[in-house]
């Protein structure tokens, strides 16, 4: 299995620190709003990793934080005249809902960044003690970028560079530093804020401390995978390797896993551009599967672009998916216990290749839209060679080897129940009526109509079935 690290910039052989066992961690969001299709795109990216680490036999330690205390947080809190707590607290719920509609697994932790502050002044005091960090007089912590060698490993960045990108006036409040490249640790606390009690002032962390220690108490000094979008590379994943791995004396993650960005329509999504759009506005239009489906049809590291014409095209084709594992289930509901024929048992060898190729682009750096291509392989191989004459174990070991590999990709395979329009269903039982009566001009006049409606009759032995167009 091949995995791109973002640490080397290339392609590396996926060897765990412990045989068998996955250490993974990966960046949650900020609760202060509901979640956009923006976050939705790691978090179904990276479950989808976890399913396959799963799928492969490895136990998968997966932790994946909510940031709870926050000025975006803060912010609305004194917009809506409660307090932070309630704010995150109501996010937090809401994401989960989101999180369960798109199918993405439970995390083994979901820790709050609130509840690990007594490990984060640890690690601030262990900077501090090893020369790390230091203390202004104004009670903020600062990180000491210039002490650490290893500084601009992971975003490719060189000191020099970055300095030069800064201003010559210092920003204000920032007056403390020693280096306009150090960061904050532990900041003082402001008017309304909430805030904790530290040997520096009353204040609270700065958003990269959160994650190292987190991370440190749920997986380790060390770790497998640290992941997230491409936005985190610098500086949050950066400031994190500082931390971790001045206080730790360890490298930190082995591998640095990161998707690209989710584009709109062509041009970056943006609130200011009035291209923001959250996944419950996407699910109110599209099935959550649907969303899931789009994410995984390109892969992670490419640009995504979110459009109503890619979405109806991934409505279709999951659609084509569900209906070929419905015709399966049906079949294999009818078809007798009988062992497979000469004929089946060569159509097994095709679709155990066509697993294969789903295993092979799934280990070439969880290639999602290469698996699909299989999957879809694999619906035109059953949809050719399953019918009524079928043996029960064709059709069965069939449907089981499509439900394991849609299963990874976190598919659900029963198919929504769609519920028509009043008219609509009207108009079918007038069809209905029509044959009985062996008006059949009437019935065919009432189909085309239908058809012009996007609704596509189908007259089979169980009565009429339906489906769009």
């Amino acid at each position: 299995m091949k995995i791109y690290n973002t640490l080397t910039k290339r392609k590396e052989e996926f060897a765990p620190l412990e045989p068998g066992k996955v250490k993974m961690y990966v960046c949650g969001p900020t609760v202060y709003n509901l979640i956009h299709i923006g976050n939705a795109r790691p978090m179904i990216v990276f479950d989808t990793v976890r399913r396959y680490f799963e799928y492969k036999g490895y136990e998968v330690n997966y932790v994946s934080n909510f940031t709870d205390v926050d000025d975006k947080i803060i912010k609305k809190a004194i917009e809506e005249g409660v307090d932070a707590d309630t704010i995150s607290k109501r996010y937090i719920a809401e994401c989960k809902k989101d999180m369960e509609a798109l199918n993405i697994e439970p995390a083994t932790k979901n820790p709050l960044a609130t509840e690990e502050i007594c490990g984060m002044l640890d690690m601030i005091q262990t900077l501090i003690d090893k020369g790390y960090a230091y203390a202004a007089a104004d009670g903020t912590v600062y990180f000491r970028v210039k002490q650490f060698k290893g500084y601009g490993k992971l975003s490719h960045k060189n000191l020099e560079d970055l300095q030069s990108g800064f201003r010559e006036i210092k920003v204000t409040g920032e007056e403390g530093k020693e280096d306009p490249n150090d960061f904050v640790l532990w900041k003082p606390k402001k008017e309304g804020e909430p805030y904790w009690e530290s040997p520096w002032c009353e204040g609270r962390p700065g958003w990269h401390i959160e994650c190292s220690v987190m991370a440190k108490h749920y997986l380790g000094d060390e770790i497998d995978i640290h992941a997230g979008g491409e936005d985190l590379i610098f500086p949050h994943h950066e400031n994190e390797i500082a931390q971790s791995e001045a206080a730790n004396g360890k490298p930190f993650a082995r591998y640095w896993m990161h998707n690209a960005f989710l584009n709109i329509d062509n041009r970056k999504m943006s609130k200011s551009l009035g291209n923001f759009f959250t996944v419950r506005e996407v699910c109110e239009k599209y099935d959550p599967q649907v969303l899931r489906f789009f994410m995984l049809s390109a892969h992670y590291r490419s640009p995504l672009n979110f459009s109503a014409q890619l979405m109806e095209a991934s409505k279709n084709g999951l659609d084509r998916i569900l209906t070929g594992m419905e015709k399966l289930k049906e079949m294999e509901a009818r078809t007798a216990g009988e062992a497979m024929s000469p004929q089946e048992e060569e159509n097994r060898g095709k679709a155990e290749a066509l697993a294969r190729k789903y295993e092979a682009a799934m280990e070439d750096d969880f290639n999602t839209a290469d698996a699909i291509s299989a999957v879809f392989e694999l619906i035109k191989l059953a949809n050719s060679t399953v019918t009524e004459e079928s043996s029960h174990a064709y059709v069965s070991w069939l449907k089981g080897e499509l439900e394991r590999l849609l299963g990874v990709l976190g598919i659900r395979t029963e198919k929504k129940a769609e519920v028509l329009d009043a008219d609509i269903e009207r108009m079918i039982e007038e069809r209905q009526a029509a044959r009985k009566a062996k008006n059949f001009a009437l019935a065919d006049e009432i189909r085309g109509k239908l058809l012009e409606m996007g609704i596509v009759l189908e007259d089979t032995r169980e009565g009429v079935k339906w489906k769009r167009a």
